[in-house]
């Protein structure tokens, strides 16, 4: 009985399958949006939310215009599609705008549903920020939520086309504080984002394709945007260079420097444009430390030390990496120095990090490592230059000595034929 049964459930089986995938194939209705619907016949800027909304993260998660506006999204007729008593609001107020996101981007349960990971708290961040605190007081023409995100186009952060993404924030950022007109009525500089373009976190960010280099948000903050005040720079820079932070807590500087009121890394780097750190800002004519300390002074002699260490290892380490690259060029085995030489600039990131405690005996320490390391590796390349010498003397001997034996089996070859060129024939023959 049960073999009798057996095809049938199997028949049975095979026709829930077929239906459930005929149902999968059968596309599903689109929810009705009579404001898409309409608006996607219009032109201009009335058309414009329609075409921008396609790209949108809200628009792929099935949100629509009644979301955010208010309103039927079911009614064909504009009066009711927009009725003031279902909720639309056609036009929001820029001080309104923090508040509207918030109602899903603060609602932890809401924002779980499509993507767990996300922050609940940026309303609250923006409003402890300058520019919160701004828009509180009536100032419409501070930064909110749409200047940042964009309006009907808003994008994911690590979409490279949102305008949050880390190589596009900077330039974000300067749509505001780069415009004299705009930032005018504030006192504040414009020349941040021309400064930031100059400096090594760019360089990283923008040639090198660095997303984790610092941008605008790194140091200020994103939707909590301060600037930081000058007491806490130093921890500020130090949330990245823990070591350099450490140093710095150990030099002369910082008791003095806070004593100052502060300033920390910014006296010596300074903030937006820093530069790549070398020999140059220790003495010279454009020497940072001259700032403050006069040549003549202990400062100023410690510095001229450090300079000097500094200079000897690496005039010392470009030598040895010369006499490795002639060995190397002219065939000789050097693979070991060379990587032994890596050991030396190592040495040398080491005293360049040192610089930071502002001690003489800090840098000469990684200073002399490096220099024995330079002077292994050049003895070293010296000895394959020699024995490569040495080879090309004793390849030169022995061409020479093929050369005379080759000569004088000629000779003895010539010899030979001459005499017997010489013995008379027999007669008749």
């Amino acid at each position: 009985m049960t073999t009798s049964h057996q095809p049938l459930a199997t028949s049975h089986l095979w026709a829930g399958l077929l239906a459930c995938l005929a149902l999968a194939l059968v596309p599903l209705a689109a929810a009705k949006d009579s404001c898409m619907e309409c608006h996607a016949n219009m032109d201009g800027t009335l058309k414009a939310p329609v075409t921008d909304y396609a790209n949108d993260i809200h628009a792929r998660h099935g949100f629509s215009c009644a979301d955010c506006h208010g309103g039927d999204r079911n009614a064909d007729d504009p009066e009711a599609a927009m009725n003031p008593a279902k909720g639309f609001k056609g036009h929001v107020a820029r001080t309104a705008v923090p508040a509207l996101c918030a109602r899903c981007h603060s609602d932890a349960a809401l924002m779980h549903r499509f993507k767990p990971q996300q922050r609940v708290d940026q309303l609250a961040l923006y409003l402890t920020s300058v520019h919160g605190k701004r828009l509180a007081t009536g100032d419409t023409a501070v930064a909110n939520c749409v200047d940042c995100h964009s309006v009907h186009n808003i994008r994911e952060v690590k979409d490279p086309l949102s305008p949050v993404y880390p190589l596009k924030l900077p330039e974000t950022c300067a749509r505001c504080h780069a415009d004299a007109a705009h930032m005018k009525p504030y006192k504040i500089a414009t020349n941040q984002f021309a400064e930031y373009r100059t400096s090594v976190h760019w360089e990283a960010l923008s040639k090198r394709g660095d997303l984790s280099a610092p941008n605008c948000a790194s140091c200020h903050g994103n939707h909590g945007a301060a600037p930081p005040q000058v007491a806490s720079v130093a921890e500020v820079c130090g949330t990245c260079h823990v070591l350099f932070e450490e140093m710095y807590n150990k030099s002369p500087h910082k008791p003095v420097f806070a004593a100052m009121g502060g300033g920390g890394c910014t006296i010596c780097h300074s903030n937006h444009g820093i530069r790549h750190p070398d020999i140059g800002m220790l003495a010279g004519s454009g020497a940072v430390c001259a700032q403050c300390h006069e040549a003549t002074s202990a400062g100023g002699a410690a510095a001229a030390q450090m300079a000097g260490l500094l200079t000897k290892l690496d005039t010392a380490l470009t030598q040895s990496d010369a006499v490795l690259n002639r060995a190397h060029d002219s065939g000789m085995e050097v693979s070991e120095p060379i990587l032994r030489q890596m050991d030396g600039r190592q040495a040398q990131v080491k005293a360049l990090v040192a610089m930071h405690e502002f001690q003489v005996a800090a840098v000469a320490k990684p200073v002399n490592e490096g220099l024995a390391v330079a002077a292994e590796t050049r003895r070293a390349g010296e000895k394959a230059l020699q024995d490569r010498d040495s080879r090309r003397v004793g390849l030169a001997l022995s061409l020479l000595t093929i050369v005379i034996t080759m000569l004088g089996l000629w000779m003895a070859i010539r010899s030979l034929e001459s005499k017997a060129s010489a013995v008379p024939k027999p007669a008749g023959r």
